[in-house]
């Protein structure tokens, strides 16, 4: 998974506002303590912070991996 797949997902999942505000301030326990962003900066692998966020988040398994065709960035 790449950064910006964790993005376009993100702003599928949550809306772009939220996005942006969950990565940024979202303390995630299951990514060391830190947020989304701090993780990432970290090396931390990008689909082990998108699934600690959707645990985070309480996102199904079934919203979290897929954006729809007519919904991708192109």
């Amino acid at each position: 998974m790449r950064r910006s797949e964790f993005t376009e997902l993100a702003d599928h999942v949550f809306g772009p506002a939220l996005a942006r505000t969950y990565t940024r301030d979202l303390v995630l326990e299951d990514a060391g303590g830190l947020t989304a962003e701090q993780a990432l900066e970290h090396g931390v692998r990008v689909r082990t912070v998108w699934t600690a966020l959707c645990e985070a988040m309480d996102v199904p398994e079934s919203r979290r991996w897929e954006v729809p065709l007519q919904q991708r960035r192109r």
